[in-house]
């Protein structure tokens, strides 16, 4: 696992589906094919409602906030594997959430774009788009530098180091459970 990571957030709030994620839309671009894996990540969060502002600023492909922080059911919706994938593709490395929708969750593991880490406090609320923070993989804790304050997250357990190994199918490469190509 990465042991830290740093940098802008990005702050929404309860029950962001994976239709605000990425609309189904895009879902036509092809993830495996390098430019359409970079156009999917242009589009990560375009269907919030006008009040988050923008996610990816227009004109660029990538994101500034390489971390979300989210309240309750984040991912919730359909199944779609893009939404991690989008997410990933724009730059974000965490999503910081006080739940997920488990559909959500397995999907970040699956396709091994971003780890998503679970909050016991409500930090939706308390913090603000634009604030500097970092994630210490090894202590579990999520440091908001621009608050001066420190917060306990979950550990990651076991969904680590299938995301450390890029998705599920290269997990089990990594480990032997299916034969290397």
């Amino acid at each position: 696992m990465g042991a830290l990571i740093r940098g802008a957030i990005f702050v929404l709030d309860d029950n962001i589906d994976t239709d605000q994620i990425i609309p189904a839309e895009y879902l036509t671009l092809v993830p495996s094919k390098p430019d359409e894996y970079e156009k999917l990540g242009s589009y990560a969060l375009i269907g919030l409602p006008d009040r988050y502002g923008k996610f990816v600023a227009s004109g660029e492909i990538k994101t500034q906030y390489p971390i979300i922080i989210a309240g309750e059911n984040f991912g919730c919706g359909s199944s779609r594997e893009h939404a991690p994938i989008a997410l990933g593709a724009s730059g974000v490395k965490a999503v910081v959430a006080q739940s997920y929708a488990r559909i959500f969750f397995r999907n970040c593991a699956a396709t091994g774009e971003l780890y998503p880490w679970e909050s016991s406090e409500r930090l939706c609320d308390e913090f603000e788009t634009g604030q500097d923070v970092s994630i210490d993989f090894e202590q579990n804790q999520l440091i908001n530098h621009t608050l001066g304050r420190t917060y306990s997250l979950q550990p990651l357990g076991d969904v680590g180091p299938v995301i450390d190994a890029g998705g599920i199918f290269a997990y089990a490469r990594q480990t032997g459970m299916i034969p290397t190509r």
